[in-house]
């Protein structure tokens, strides 16, 4: 049988790849389960101030819920349309083709879809340290050499690093601001990425925290002038809606395809959708957010600094705080008062990640932080890491980078 001849226009080639693509997402979603399984904190207990994921305490704007109360009716109904709207809404606000945009549930399945549709043994993932960790987990399933580069001095990725690392590189992996550091990197960095990268490679922008940032571009930019950019935006953070889960994956609809072959037909939440498209027309939520976030970021950095404490300066809703000893002890002492601050990096063994939440929990926060510099309160971890020297040629934060 020939392709022309085969039932809906499939040939047999045809069906293996998608089997193959299938195949590969089963497996990646398996992997990054069994991740997040690892990794999962403990449920929070009835008071808990949780500032460990990233969240935003201030959830869904009232918009956003008013719009998922309405189309519960409907819930029984798939409605594709809705999510067509949506896509018209972005792209009207970005001035982007609609061909050019997809939904996804939140951000991460286009950047564990990328990475398998961009690497493979023989073109490498390359990424930040620390950085977002989420494509080297799907890296293990296109079997893609992962290449970890230290940030610059300023925190920002250090793209001629980046470069020189990996002329074999299938995808570059920049998230700006990065999580867990809250640095930009600059657009221009970003330009010099695209511009000098290998022949076939992709350059992939996370702009999950971008709404938090001043002085900082978009890189969609990019994907408008036809560049082999491929960008990612969510609705998890400044909008509040990490449960209900909506994202975009935005890039020329030929890499678009690529990555969608792994997506298959997966309708989706109604619920988020219309959520998401309320959001994008709500003109006041983004500048409202982010001045609430600035403000309580602002006041916890400057309590820090008249009390002798350490940080990297972030512009996002999280930043990386020196506890001058093993983090993970602090980590523990902090939830032994009900206080859930977020993990370490192995690179950066005696920084924890804080989310920003609300002013209460934040001033609950630096009272238990300052019990726990003080001693007054000590936790233990089972297998404690070993201790750094600092020596020359280390980052300014005073750790190697492996």
């Amino acid at each position: 049988m020939t392709h022309s001849d085969s039932p809906h226009g499939f040939s047999r080639r045809s069906f293996l790849n998608l089997a193959v693509a299938a195949s590969a997402t089963a497996a990646c979603t398996t992997i990054f389960s069994e991740a997040l399984l690892a990794r999962q904190h403990p449920h929070h207990p009835a008071g808990a101030v949780a500032i460990d994921s990233n969240e935003n305490p201030l959830g869904p704007s009232q918009a956003a819920r008013d719009a998922i109360v309405e189309i519960i009716p409907n819930g029984g109904r798939y409605s594709d349309w809705l999510t067509e709207e949506l896509i018209a809404t972005f792209a009207a606000a970005e001035g982007l083709p609609a061909d050019h945009i997809s939904v996804y549930p939140g951000s991460s399945e286009p950047l564990h879809y990328s990475v398998l549709a961009f690497t493979s043994p023989a073109k490498s993932y390359v990424t930040a340290d620390p950085g977002y960790e989420a494509g080297m987990f799907a890296a293990r399933v296109s079997g893609a050499r992962v290449v970890k580069v230290p940030l610059a001095s300023n925190y920002a990725h250090d793209v001629k690093a980046m470069l020189a690392r990996a002329p074999d590189a299938g995808l570059f992996y920049v998230c700006t601001p990065n999580n867990p550091t809250g640095t930009l990197t600059s657009h221009s960095d970003i330009e010099y990425l695209v511009e000098h990268k290998p022949q076939g490679s992709i350059v992939m922008v996370d702009e999950a925290y971008i709404h938090f940032a001043d002085g900082t571009t978009s890189a969609i930019d990019l994907v408008k002038a036809g560049r082999d950019v491929v960008v990612l935006r969510t609705f998890s953070k400044i909008y509040g809606m990490a449960g209900l889960r909506c994202g975009f994956c935005i890039a020329r609809p030929d890499l678009q395809q690529k990555v969608d072959q792994y997506h298959g037909f997966n309708p989706m939440p109604i619920t988020a959708v219309v959520a998401a498209d309320a959001s994008l027309k709500d003109a006041s939520l983004v500048p409202d957010r982010k001045r609430i976030n600035a403000a309580t970021r602002e006041r916890v950095f400057e309590w820090l600094r008249t009390n002798g404490y350490s940080f990297i300066r972030s512009q996002s809703n999280c930043f990386m705080l020196d506890t001058q000893r093993d983090g993970k002890s602090v980590i523990a002492a902090m939830q032994q008062q009900n206080i859930y601050v977020g993990r370490i990096w192995p690179v950066m063994p005696t920084y924890v990640r804080i989310t920003v939440g609300t002013p209460d929990e934040m001033e609950q926060f630096q009272t238990a932080f300052s019990r726990v510099m003080k001693g007054a309160v000590v936790g233990k971890v089972a297998n404690p890491p070993a201790k750094t020297s600092r020596v020359e040629g280390l980052h300014p934060s005073g750790f190697r980078f492996a």
